[in-house]
């Protein structure tokens, strides 16, 4: 066995220079595996996330989840691709996310050959599903259906503590047609998706949320893994050539808002987040959008990384109109424009017809279970939705729906 070790004390200083420290690493011809692991005392108040780059090029990130990974041919520790070990130099990467006025001490030991790597948890086999795919009784533009979808999930990939599999299946169970698994700055879910998918009969769109201290974006399709350490205008420019979306996310939430200045705005924004369910009359993510820009096309996600939060895929549900089910379709529908986002009836409650639905059809609007609740346009003008299917006008502005003590149920673009 070999075995590399460094200690690094790391200040307020070294932050400021830069929020991620490189520390280097040796492979040599015929390593088969490597383990590296991170030790540091967290009770200072220190947060650091770890990481790994390899000669040929990213292999994966866990942020703040685990201080231990190991790489293989064949397996990976979650949130880090496995494949052949290239020779040469790799580099530990660490994300100074927090560091504390006095510094912290850092010990980074590389082994190889590697240890154990960890497994996903058993999971029952998938019961078939019995609902259908889409609401065909919802109106919908000409030869398109609106399917029901979360844009935001998270897995044992990086912070979550589920795995694919398990998040599959709390999202049928929930009623969705498709889920995307966005884990932060990795792509080493992506390959799993399509066989998770069809065994439980759902779509799952592969996606990579691209997480910095000064703010996150959702980067949706089978596109290249996103450099999070660049700056955002190089994340619009590759997904953009790549044919994927970004988003960006929850972009007013505590320590995460979005503070970047960008040359080109992305062209969606999730306006609807399950955090604000704690606050559901703040206005701040309402008033971001007008002042972004309402051009801007929404979507929604729970943010679900494990269930003792209280949160479900589908908590915050995107509905999509498309021709299918399929990640193109969805995806196209998404390009296009044809969203529209609502809240479920409560933390537990799964996704139906009387949950408040607003849906824009051709020149209409049209609300679905949400008499008696207020629909409000861009301008601020108001009226009562009346039966539990509601048609008025739509004109070229945004719209929510909100409940009489002003609690916001579903928003729509234009």
């Amino acid at each position: 066995m070999s075995e590399q070790h460094r200690r690094i004390t790391v200040t307020p200083r070294t932050r400021a220079e830069s929020p991620y420290l490189e520390v280097p690493f040796d492979i040599a011809e015929g390593d088969e595996s490597v383990e590296v692991v991170l030790d540091y005392d967290g009770s200072t108040g220190a947060r650091i996330d770890l990481g790994c780059e390899g000669p040929d090029g990213w292999r994966g990130w866990s942020g703040g989840a685990r201080r231990r990974f190991v790489i293989t041919p064949d397996a990976a520790t979650w949130g880090y691709v496995p494949g052949r070990l290239e020779s040469g130099r790799w580099v530990v990467v660490l994300g100074l996310h927090v560091v504390p006025a006095d510094g912290v001490d850092l010990d980074v030991t590389v082994r190889t050959p590697g240890g154990i790597v960890f497994r996903d948890p058993d999971v029952a086999p998938p019961t078939p599903r019995t609902g259908p795919a889409g609401r065909p009784g919802f109106a919908a533009p000409a030869g398109l259906t609106w399917f029901a979808g979360d844009f935001h999930a998270h897995s044992l990939h990086s912070d979550g503590s589920t795995s694919i599999r398990q998040i599959a299946e709390r999202a049928v169970a929930g009623g969705l047609d498709f889920v995307a698994l966005t884990d932060h700055n990795t792509i080493s879910h992506h390959a799993a998706l399509p066989g998770v998918g069809a065994e439980y009969g759902l779509t799952m769109i592969p996606g990579q949320e691209v997480t910095t201290g000064r703010g996150h974006a959702n980067a949706f399709g089978a596109i290249r893994w996103v450099d999070f350490r660049k700056h955002p205008d190089t994340w619009v420019q590759q997904v953009a050539e790549d044919g994927g979306i970004l988003s960006i996310n929850h972009p007013v939430s505590g320590d995460c808002a979005w503070q970047w200045a960008l040359t080109e705005r992305p062209t969606h924004a999730e306006v609807f987040h399950s955090s604000w369910f704690d606050a559901p009359t703040d206005r701040g993510a309402w008033s971001w959008w007008h002042a972004w820009g309402t051009d801007v096309v929404p979507l929604g996600g729970s943010d679900f990384h494990y269930p003792e939060s209280g949160l479900r895929p589908g908590l915050v549900t995107t509905w999509v109109a498309a021709e299918d089910a399929s990640v193109a379709s969805i995806l196209e529908g998404v390009r296009a424009g044809r969203t529209a986002v609502s809240r479920a009836n409560g933390r537990g409650a799964g996704i139906d017809v009387a949950n408040p639905v607003l849906l824009r059809v051709g020149s209409e609007l049209v609300a679905y279970g949400a008499a008696g609740s207020v629909l409000i346009d861009g301008s601020g003008a108001q009226q009562i939705v009346v039966g539990d299917e509601f048609r008025v006008p739509a004109a070229d502005t945004v719209y929510r729906l909100e409940t009489s003590v002003r609690e916001i149920l579903a928003v729509i673009g234009r």
